[in-house]
């Protein structure tokens, strides 16, 4: 996974616990932001399916250079 992936998901799960309990105090919140938290959940998924099919894509050509060279 790219540098800069980690760094937005490391912001991402910083976010989670946000949406629960108030920065400020540390006391929970009365209503929590469910937006927030949905939306950090969602975009840790979307790095992971990235990072994911992009590492997939970088060994389908190492594994078609392979292959060439052999013939």
């Amino acid at each position: 996974m790219d540098k800069y992936l980690l760094v937005v998901m490391g912001f991402l799960m910083i976010g989670i616990p946000i949406a629960f309990i108030t920065p400020t105090t540390g006391e929970l919140r009365e209503e929590p932001f469910i937006l927030l938290f949905y939306v950090s959940i969602g975009g840790i998924i979307v790095i992971i399916v990235y990072s994911s099919y992009k590492q997939k894509k970088i060994t389908e050509k190492a594994n078609r250079e392979r292959r060439r060279r052999k013939k």
